[in-house]
Formats: structure tokens, sequence, C-alpha cells
């Protein structure tokens, strides 16, 4: 949601903040801009759309000259998409740009009108801050910041340059992330690694309430309190080969072929002896034994990755498993306490919703389990115990890579935890890990086997007003994610439903014509899909099929097949995925939508 950057150093600072933006541009926005010193002067340009209409209205009107900046890619919160609304913001002698939603701006700005400050041009809740700042400033930066830090309210990162201040950036964060990276002579500020990645591998995390003095090639921190602060430097394990498309048309196709490079890189040092091994995350089997119930939190995709995890561990370690929306966990007084875990999964280690669920569950005496694909982030930092995938950097908003890993870590648990309590035995735990092992290998086949029947089956969906995904069991979890991935880049309306559930409602909807994606990939509960898929191709529906090589699908049932190589049915969601990813890419593809941007999605959502 949104892109910070910030720029001090001897290279063309214009050029470098839209460079690092565009690597942003996965985030979602709708605007953007940069203010950059030229000549000891404040300039901004700044535009409604993309970055490429930025970049025009350069050319045009001339672009900012100068070593030192900052720059911003807005997705509005407060104030439509407009010229006036896009981000920097100034007021008299102070130019910002913000990440994030500011609570109380209301009162702050009512504030500022009762003490003659009336000059706001835009609807937003950063001019609110910049004018605040502005109006405190008493010569002292850092002191004015920490000022101003006391009285707002909200979720925010914040760059800023001052009038009289040439040539230094100062950022500040609270819950919205912010990274400085620092270069040879030259140093950046950046709400994620990628926009700097060209630059140096070298970064700072920016903690809450800490603030940056971006200013000769160096940086300093100190704290609200003014105390100076040493922190960490960190190095990013990827290189920017990583984060470009390397031939592939979109990221999202290059992220689907490099998901078996990801959960092998992910299960491989946590498997020791054909055993899983979680000890180095802080996991034990004494631990595992403890936990009588386990609570799985987190949103969209992630959630859908802890469902299928909620049918493995229940089905083969016998623990009781609640699977719920962050947002809504927060709210309904879970009952959560001693001898309990909480998982929380998220790719980025910075969503809101699912950060706030640490808060709850402090004090209830359960363990917190963190998920997440960046090191270093705030679920990861806040967690009694953590599990990093290694998925590398996901560009494109649709997760597909991330999910996976996501999906091998929690089989990973799921055996640990289910040899740990004596449910299954030694020989029986090396057998579903061997498997697992065997995983990259076989979605690389899968790949290779259903491409083309992914790419002619998504011409069927194109025309769609709307269609279903059903399932039965680890089916039915795994169609959540498949109808999701498909409305959020195809823009066709699309839900997933429970088979056996279709004739309390929703067999309603179904008309001729009507797409229908079944996943069919267990067997014991084969016969039963069947039936259920006869039953919509018998109202007019047109019928998609995933199942395995050997499933026994009547002719009349299917439309079209789309057949998986064979594995353990517990471990079938993750070859599954496969073709329910593919379908969403090239239905977008061939609606000529932008695949790796939707519309009105972000990457990573870090306010509720």
């Amino acid at each position: 949601m949104c892109g910070i950057v910030g720029y001090v150093g001897p290279r063309d600072c214009t050029e470098v903040l839209v460079s690092a933006l565009k690597k942003l541009e996965y985030r979602g926005y709708d605007s953007a801009g940069i203010a950059v010193f030229e000549n000891g002067k404040i300039e901004v340009a700044k535009t409604k759309g993309r970055l490429s209409d930025l970049e025009t209205k350069m050319e045009k009107e001339g672009k900012p000259n100068g070593h030192a900046g900052i720059g911003h890619t807005r997705w509005a919160t407060h104030g439509e998409p407009s010229d006036v609304n896009s981000h920097p913001h100034s007021g008299r002698r102070v130019t910002i740009v913000h990440n994030g939603i500011i609570e109380n701006y209301k009162e702050l700005k009512q504030f500022l009108i009762d003490n003659e400050r009336t000059d706001f041009l835009s609807d937003t809740d950063t001019e609110v801050v910049a004018q605040l700042l502005d109006f405190y400033y008493d010569g002292n930066p850092v002191r004015c910041i920490r000022k101003v830090l006391h009285e707002i309210r909200g979720s925010y990162a914040l760059g800023i340059v001052f009038a009289d201040r040439p040539e230094t950036v100062y950022a500040v964060r609270c819950e919205s992330p912010l990274i400085v990276g620092q270069g040879t002579g030259e140093v950046f500020v950046a709400s994620d690694v990628p926009a700097i990645i060209k630059y140096t591998k070298d970064y700072y995390l920016l903690e809450y309430g800490e603030i940056a003095v971006l200013k000769n090639g160096s940086v300093h921190f100190c704290s609200l309190h003014g105390r100076m602060i040493d922190k960490e430097l960190h190095t990013a394990d990827w290189d920017e080969d990583s984060a470009e498309k390397c031939g592939y048309p979109h990221f999202m196709i290059k992220e689907i072929n490099e998901q078996p490079t990801a959960v092998k890189t992910t299960i491989t040092p946590r498997i020791e002896n054909g055993l899983p091994n979680l000890e180095e995350c802080g996991i034990t089997p004494e631990i595992l034994r403890s936990f009588n119930n386990i609570f799985i939190v987190a949103c969209g995709t992630a959630m859908h990755a802890g469902m299928v995890g909620k049918y493995v561990i229940e089905k083969i370690a016998r623990v009781s498993v609640t699977v719920d929306i962050a947002s809504e966990f927060r709210y309904r007084d879970p009952l959560i306490g001693e001898n309990d875990l909480v998982i929380i999964i998220s790719q980025s280690g910075e969503t809101a919703d699912s950060k706030a669920v640490l808060n709850l569950v402090k004090g209830t005496g359960a363990k917190s389990l963190a998920i997440v694909n960046v090191k270093g982030s705030s679920i990861a930092r806040e967690a009694d115990m953590v599990i990093y995938t290694h998925a590398g950097p996901e560009i494109a908003v649709a997760s597909t890579k991330a999910y996976m890993v996501q999906l091998s870590v929690m089989y990973l648990l799921a055996f640990e935890m289910a040899f740990a309590k004596g449910k299954i035995s030694e020989e029986q735990c090396r057998q579903l890990t061997s498997e697992l092992v065997s995983m990259p290998a076989k979605i690389e086949e899968t790949i290779g086997k259903v491409l083309d029947t992914c790419q002619y089956v998504s011409t069927k969906l194109i025309t769609a007003d709307s269609l279903l995904y059903i399932g039965r069991g680890l089916d039915y979890a795994l169609s959540m994610e498949g109808s999701l991935k498909l409305k959020e880049i195809s823009y066709i309306h699309s839900e997933s439903y429970a088979a056996g559930e279709l004739k309390h409602g929703t067999i309603s909807l179904v008309e001729d014509g009507m797409p229908v994606i079944a996943v069919a990939t267990q067997n014991s509960l084969l016969e039963k899909t069947v039936s259920n898929i006869k039953e919509v191709k018998a109202r007019g529906a047109m019928t998609i099929v995933i199942c395995d090589e050997h499933a026994d699908i009547d002719r009349d049932a299917a439309d079209y097949l789309i057949r998986i190589p064979k594995l353990n049915e517990t471990l079938m969601p993750m070859l599954a995925t496969v073709p329910m990813q593919l379908l969403a890419y090239y239905t977008s593809v061939n609606k000529g939508n932008d695949v790796d941007k939707p519309r009105n999605l972000a990457k990573s959502v870090t306010v509720e």
C-alpha cells in the first residue's frame, strides 16, 4: 500500500527516485510524485496516474535536478486520486510524503485553522501533517518531528525535507514499514528492499518512533526522546535479478515458475535425517506436544494457506485448529489461553490486522508463531517463534510462490507435530516427509503437464460474468485460493463453495454456460465430488475438473479435464494449486488486464 523512497548522494536524484518507485509499483497506487532539492530550493513534480504519466509531465515541464529528495506512489484514502491530492505535500517550509492513515487529522486540522493556518490545498490527512510540522518548526528539524509525533495518532511512515536543511532527508515510522539503505557515499529510504536493491543490498530496519537523518551519504538514528541509536546493518540475501522479469512477460508467471526452487529452499534446511526438524525456529517436539488448541490467523491468500493447514493438522496430528481472518479475530473476544498456539501467517510480516493479533495474544499465556517471508519484519520480531519462508521477493500482487511455501511450512509443522504427539509412526513421518521432499520436482512436472490445457481452458472463461469453484475437504480449502486468484486479476466474480452445500441455496445460481471449476483430488471423497459435479452439469454448467492423472471421472461429468501427477492425497493441494494459478493468469492475460498490478489492490496491506 503506497510507496515511499528517499535519496541523498551523488547520483541524479530524480532518476534514482523514479527508478526506486518503479520497483514499488506492485504495492498499488493511483498517483505519484517527487520533491527534490534544486539549487537550495525544494522543487515538486507530481500527478494523478502512473509513474509513466509523471515522467511525461516532467519531460514537458522540466524535471527537478539535484542530489537529495523524496518520492511517493499514493493509493487514495483521504481525498480522491488527483494532482492536488498526490504526494508530496508541503507547508511553507516543510515537504513530506506519507504512507498510512492519520486517525486524528480532523482535530489537528481544526487546531491549525484556529491558529490561522487556512491555506490547505488538498483533502488529505497528509497535508495536515505537513502543515503541523511547519507550524511547530523552530529551526530544529528533529525536535519538531518529535513534537509532531507526540500529537498524531495512526499508522504511518513519513519522508520529510525542510527547506532550510538542503541535501538532508528525514524519515520516521509508526507501524508502516520503512527501511534505510546504505550504499557507498549514498543513502536511501524505501518502503521495501526491492526499491533499492539496484543500488545496495545493505539496509537498516527503522523501528517504531525512530528518526533517521540522511545527510552527506551517511545516516544516523535517534529515538523519540532524542537519544542516539546504534543499529544493526542487514544484507539482503537476493539480488536485483530476483526482482526483475528475466524474460518473462509478467512477474506472476515468473513467480509461478519459481515455485519449485522456493519450496526446495524453504523445506531443505528444516529436514534432518529424513524427518522434519524445526529447532532452528525455536520449535521442539516438547513444545509441540504441549499445545492443546491451535489458532491460525491471517488475511487473504495467507488465510487460505492456513485453511489447508487446518485440515492437515487436524487429520494427522489430531489437534483442534481454528482458522480466522485477522480482522475478525481481533474483535470477537477469542477464547485463547495457556497451552494454545496462535500461528500468524503473513508474506510481508507487516500486515496491519495480523500484527494487531500479536498484541492480543500477549498476556493470554498462549504462544505465538510467525510464518513470514521477510526477515526482521514486525511480526517476525514480535512473535515468540518464527519460521521464515524462503520465497525471495514476490513482486506480482497476486501471490503464488509465497502461498506455495506457506503450504510447505504448514505440512512440515503438521508432520512434526503428529510425530511428536505419537499420532503417526516414525516410518509414516518419514514417508510423508519424503513425498514433501519430492514436491519441487512434482511442481515443475505439473507446470509442464497442465500449461497448454490451462491456456486453452482460460479462453472459455473470459466471457463469463460469474463462476463457481467447488470441492470437498482439502479440495474445498484449496478452492478458496483458486477463486480468489481468479477474481483478483481477471475481475470475474468468483466464489468458492463446499460442494456438498450446493443444494442449500447456491445451485440456484447455476445456469447455461456458467463455468464451474471443481477440484477433485481427494480419492476418499471422489465419488461424492463427482456426484456434485453432475448436479451442476445437469443444470447447464460448463464443468472444468482438476484431478489426478488416474482419477476415474465420468465422461459426462466434465467438459474439460486438467490432470495432475498423483501423490498422497494429503499433499495434493500443493500440485492442484498450479493449474488454478495458471487459469487465473491466462484468463487475465486474455482479457488484456494488468496482471501484476490489478486494480484497487496492494501487495502489502499495512493499515486497517
